[in-house]
């Protein structure tokens, strides 16, 4: 099983791909909502460029055949996207996957499709969009982990630089990062602290 990168920041644009690039980061997922598909598909293709060129993990969530269509590498899946998409396709081209998890019956469901990561959240209370789990807090990291094995752990929801290093002491091999570098005053520092931060990690 490839590892992941420790730091694991999620954008909701390809402008947002652009500006944390440069910024050594390894690993970025482009999480687009409530867009038109052709809209999507722009932002993908740009995001896509911008990460060949800087030798930078692109994972695009939920448009996998978009996705598909236009090379991308690394898919993301929540549980709710998974009875549509074609893991067969997937597959076939390739393509590494990661799926969300909130409860223990989404870990079963995932572990069925044999994913390259599997993804637990919310960690801990995020404003960013209603969530109708409540926090699962680090003993559930420690449990996934077990219950995972060598199997990449995501950590996600709330996650900030101050309380990531308990998630990698839970057992998360990756911290997933939304608010705390995109509504940071200073994103470009904040990327900086938290690739000084996880560097060591992978």
């Amino acid at each position: 099983m490839n590892a992941l990168p420790a730091f694991y920041p999620i954008v909701d644009s390809a402008d947002w791909v652009g500006r944390l690039a440069p910024l050594g980061i390894r690993l970025l997922q482009l999480r687009i909502k409530e867009r038109p598909p052709a809209q999507v598909r722009r932002e993908v293709r740009a995001a896509l460029a911008v990460c060949r060129a800087r030798q930078v993990q692109l994972v695009v969530n939920d448009h996998w055949q978009i996705a598909l269509d236009e090379g991308a590498d690394f898919i993301h899946l929540g549980q709710q996207d998974l009875p549509d998409a074609d893991l067969k396709a997937i597959r076939a081209r390739g393509v590494r996957l990661g799926i969300s998890t909130h409860d223990h019956a989404e870990l079963d469901h995932a572990l069925a499709c044999d994913p390259d990561y599997v993804a637990l959240g919310p960690i801990y209370p995020t404003t960013l969009k209603a969530m109708p789990w409540a926090p699962q807090g680090l003993p559930r990291i420690a449990e996934w982990k077990r219950r995972v094995g060598r199997l990449p752990l995501v950590a996600i929801g709330g996650i900030t630089l101050e309380c990531a290093a308990g998630c990698f002491d839970a057992g998360a091999d990756s911290v997933a990062v939304v608010s705390d570098v995109t509504r940071h005053p200073e994103p470009a520092i904040r990327v900086a602290d938290w690739v000084a931060l996880t560097g060591a990690r992978g």
